[in-house]
């Protein structure tokens, strides 16, 4: 079996620093297994978050070379057999133990979206949608809350005293899932620009570039909702909107 070297962050919010482990990695196996071997022979302290080892939940993001990843998506095949692999907490969020962060900031930002409100029905009682309505924003349901973008964001990453008024992309996507929702009735273009701070987001890509699901976040919700943003300034738009209506915040 091969051996690495794992050189894996030890430490928590007082300080830490990287120690080597070398480990044998068997066909297969992933970053986030060689992490349980590390547990189970050499560091049984060693802080981990994890949950269902099938890049569905989210849970074990960390910096891998450098890269921000999931350690359960990240194949040790991809590793030159004697390489040095770093493994680091993600950056971005504040530092609990070795590999876990304090991811509760994403939380808070999930509170403050406006949720969805339904249009009242059809006399009938129904619902109706065009199909291709629907499959516009199914896209943005894919998103696991791994929070590799927020991680990326340079926003969030380096400009602490924007982070009050910033959600970030994995917020831009959700907030577009809703607006382009063809029953939704709210509207959160204020929202939008005061609270969580589009105008922040310079559209560099890099948080598409990190999706383990590969949603084209800047592509297909971040910079429509820029353009939406735009229009508010447009008096053509504005005049248009004026006498054909445009749905309201319900009471």
């Amino acid at each position: 079996m091969p051996i690495f070297t794992m050189r894996v962050f030890r430490g928590d919010a007082r300080g830490g620093e990287f120690k080597d482990y070398n480990v044998e990695a068997d066909e297969g196996m992933v970053v986030l297994d060689v992490i349980h071997r590390i547990q189970a022979t050499q560091a049984v302290d060693l802080a981990c978050r994890w949950n269902c080892k099938a890049g569905k939940c989210g849970s074990c993001s960390a910096e891998i070379n450098g890269k921000p990843r999931l350690m359960c998506m990240t194949r040790m095949n991809l590793f030159p057999e004697g390489d040095i692999i770093s493994v680091a907490p993600i950056r971005t969020f504040p530092l609990v133990r070795d590999l876990v962060t304090d991811v509760s900031y994403n939380y808070e930002k999930a509170k403050q979206v406006p949720p969805l409100r339904l249009k009242p029905p059809e006399p009938d009682g129904t619902y109706r949608m065009f199909q291709e309505d629907i499959d516009r924003i199914q896209e943005f349901h894919k998103c696991i809350e791994c929070f590799l973008c927020q991680d990326v964001c340079h926003v969030i990453r380096d400009h602490e005293e924007l982070k009050k008024s910033f959600s970030g992309p994995r917020f831009f996507i959700k907030i577009a899932g809703l607006d382009m929702h063809p029953l939704d009735t709210v509207d959160r273009r204020e929202f939008v620009g005061r609270q969580a701070g589009i105008g922040f987001c310079n559209i560099t890509k890099c948080c598409s570039e990190v999706c383990p699901e590969h949603i084209h976040i800047t592509d297909n919700g971040i910079i429509p909702m820029k353009e939406r943003m735009a229009d508010n300034y447009d008096p053509l738009v504005w005049l248009l909107r004026k006498f054909r209506g445009h749905k309201k915040q319900p009471a």
